[in-house]
């Protein structure tokens, strides 16, 4: 049995030595790129089957827009339009800064539910057949968030070498985070991810997905 997220937990993100080491990675390998494409396809029949039953629900359970989309941080650094379905209703005041506490308030009924079995990550499937993220690597941040994460927190430049992923190893061993220490946490996980990557690890990763998703362990 594996035991990463032990081995997770004794990594100090403020290891900048690791952190910033020589690094000259692909964004992902021809098979898993193959696995990608394969597997994003079948879902999109359940992508299908979800949007049209949220479409019925939304207007009593998560009244507004299906799709949220926004810009996020992707390979090297660049941005991406990144879609989920809707969880949250629309922000009231300014826009949550970078270290700011996660607006649960905002979550609706349905979007709690949708988020706890990570339901609305699905959609997130177009961009891995536009290229833009993987099935699997670190979790993609809003952009203006990560611009901030770029200048004060060591090693997160590297996490964005490779795709980002719809799950990972951050995702199911570390959570939803705010705050500095939990996004230090976030990277901890992702740079041992990147360090540590294989076909096994990917496997892994996969199973502690479904373990997360079938024990409602989202957010």
């Amino acid at each position: 049995m594996l035991d990463f997220h032990t081995s997770l937990m004794d990594v100090n993100a403020r290891d900048v030595g690791f952190a910033d080491a020589p690094h000259d990675l692909p964004p992902r390998t021809a098979a898993k790129q193959f696995l990608d494409v394969v597997v994003a396809i079948i879902l999109l029949v359940l992508l299908a089957i979800v949007a049209a039953v949220l479409i019925m629900l939304n207007p009593f359970f998560n009244r507004g827009p299906l799709w949220f989309v926004q810009e996020r941080m992707g390979y090297r650094c660049q941005s991406f339009a990144a879609i989920k379905f809707r969880t949250m209703t629309a922000p009231r005041g300014p826009d949550r800064g970078a270290f700011d506490a996660l607006e649960t308030e905002r979550i609706t009924m349905l979007g709690r539910f949708m988020r706890k079995i990570r339901l609305d990550e699905l959609p997130q499937i177009i961009n891995v057949l536009r290229g833009e993220m993987s099935l699997i690597g670190p979790r993609p941040d809003a952009y203006d968030h990560a611009r901030v994460y770029l200048t004060s927190i060591p090693g997160y430049r590297r996490r964005h070498d490779v795709l980002p992923g719809i799950s990972g190893l951050a995702q199911t061993e570390v959570g939803y985070v705010d705050g500095l220490e939990g996004v230090r946490r976030k990277v901890d996980a992702d740079l041992r991810y990147i360090t540590s990557r294989s076909f096994r690890l990917e496997l892994w990763i996969v199973w502690r997905t479904i373990v997360v998703v079938l024990t409602r362990r989202g957010a």
